[in-house]
């Protein structure tokens, strides 16, 4: 192990399953892989979730590395990398031991990172983890701990940004946006900056106003109207806007986040419904992530059962759209139609793995607490004519690993900004109710 001014990682388990590929992103400082990692691996290696494949495919790329036997003094990772070491149970020292009574796994891990800190006590060892608690407690006992930041989002200002208002805009270009269907060149505002692809915004000017999209293409301003789609009326401009740009067929990845009852999911299925006609299927899913970190298994009854209580919001939405219409309607119809015929299905997200996602409107719920990688994989397995739709509040995470910074919906958003075929709208105002609202905002 070489004994320089680059660093030594130490990683735990989470961020092993986390991301795969992880090793490979620490430049040319070294990695160190706690054998007891590969023990909890082992834990995760069976199972169709996003975590099981992480888990096998990192065994996969160790083994591909090692071949025959892991050489002691480490494996170089490639060009402009460092060094792999594997690192076997260490003893615990006596601050660990009066600290911790028992030798958990995490514990054990604390142990490898606290031996290496004291056999090279001029170079930097730093335990990287996604477990909150488990840094606390190495920098309790001294040892240098952070988490894994290579997926995490910088500048957070895309997602938390809220539709710009221009205001003094001459009224007679205000007019022109109402006249003028195709729109009018950005240029003839004259608004200061650039705008983004898909941008939205609100201009203002001799008490007259506009919703507006910058269409990236024509590099024209056009005028939003609020229309009714499937029932759903848009109440507000950020709610209109996330209508436009779900109805919009150049538009085939779209983000919307916002707090609970700002309408995200809502609109989407709505948007949904009014273009089933140019779809094949409609797929409204959700990561299943059991309260209290608990699995499904301890919750009684058949499969159906157990995933039940997480699908009833998707429900709920379905409920609130058919109750725009007579039970009798053929809206209503439609709708049961397409439940029975599986052109409209609500399921976790993943029992849709695997299946085909050409021609699909694919609305992902909850989407926070996907990772990087999740997302990445339901998005790369998008075929022809299929939309892609990401909802959920970046602030309200249930997993334990996952902040506002590192979930998947965030590192979306942050990517995909900029690009001509994704839209992102924040929707800010909430519209259950008045008490839903006050709660949101104080509680």
């Amino acid at each position: 192990m070489k004994k320089s001014n680059t660093k030594l990682f130490v990683l735990d388990t989470n961020v092993l399953l986390h991301d795969y590929s992880c090793i490979y992103h620490f430049q040319d400082n070294d990695i160190v892989i706690p054998i007891v990692s590969l023990e909890e691996l082992d834990r995760f290696k069976k199972g169709n979730d996003q975590i099981n494949f992480n888990a096998r495919e990192f065994t996969r790329e160790l083994d591909s590395l090692i071949g025959n036997i892991f050489p002691v003094d480490g494996i170089k990772l490639g060009k402009g990398r460092g060094m792999l070491f594997l690192e076997t149970g260490k003893p615990f020292s006596k601050e660990l031991k009066d600290s911790f009574a028992e030798q958990t796994a995490d514990h054990r891990i604390l142990a490898i990172a606290d031996y290496l800190k004291g056999k090279y006590p001029n170079r930097k060892v730093i335990l990287v983890t996604k477990d909150i608690n488990l840094r606390v407690k190495a920098k309790s006992l001294g040892i240098l701990a952070e988490d894994y930041t290579t997926d995490k989002v910088q500048d957070m200002t895309v997602l938390n940004k809220t539709v710009e208002t221009f205001e003094n805009i001459d009224g007679e270009l205000i007019n022109r946006l109402y006249q003028d269907f195709d729109g009018i060149p950005e240029t003839d505002f004259n608004l200061g900056r650039s705008f983004k692809p898909h941008e939205y915004l609100i201009l203002k000017g001799n008490n007259k106003s506009a919703l507006v999209h910058f269409d990236p293409i024509q590099k024209m301003m056009n005028r939003i109207e609020k229309k009714r789609i499937y029932g759903i009326e848009p109440r507000n401009a950020e709610q209109a806007f996330s209508l436009d740009a779900l109805m919009r067929p150049e538009i085939s990845l779209i983000s919307l986040t916002g707090k609970a009852g700002t309408g995200k999911t809502l609109l989407a299925l709505a948007a949904a419904l009014q273009q089933i006609h140019l779809y094949d299927q409609i797929f409204l899913a959700r990561p299943i992530v059991p309260l209290a970190n608990r699995d499904l298994g301890f919750l009684p009854g058949d499969v159906n059962e157990k995933i039940g209580p997480y699908m009833l919001p998707l429900f709920d939405n379905l409920g609130v759209i058919k109750h725009q219409f007579n039970s009798n309607s053929k809206e209503v119809s439609k709708i049961e139609e397409m439940l029975k015929d599986e052109k409209l299905m609500i399921t976790p997200l993943a029992y849709i793995r695997g299946r085909s996602l050409s021609n699909v409107f694919f609305i992902v719920d909850e989407a926070q607490n996907l990772t990087p990688h999740e997302i990445k994989t339901i998005i790369t397995r998008a075929g022809e004519g299929t939309k892609i739709v990401f909802t959920g509040d970046i602030h309200q995470i249930d997993s334990p690993y996952l902040d506002a910074t590192s979930n998947g919906l965030s590192y979306l958003t942050d990517r995909m900004s900029g690009q001509d075929l994704f839209a992102h709208v924040n929707l800010i105002k909430g519209e259950r109710s008045t008490l839903a609202e006050l709660a949101s905002d104080l509680l």
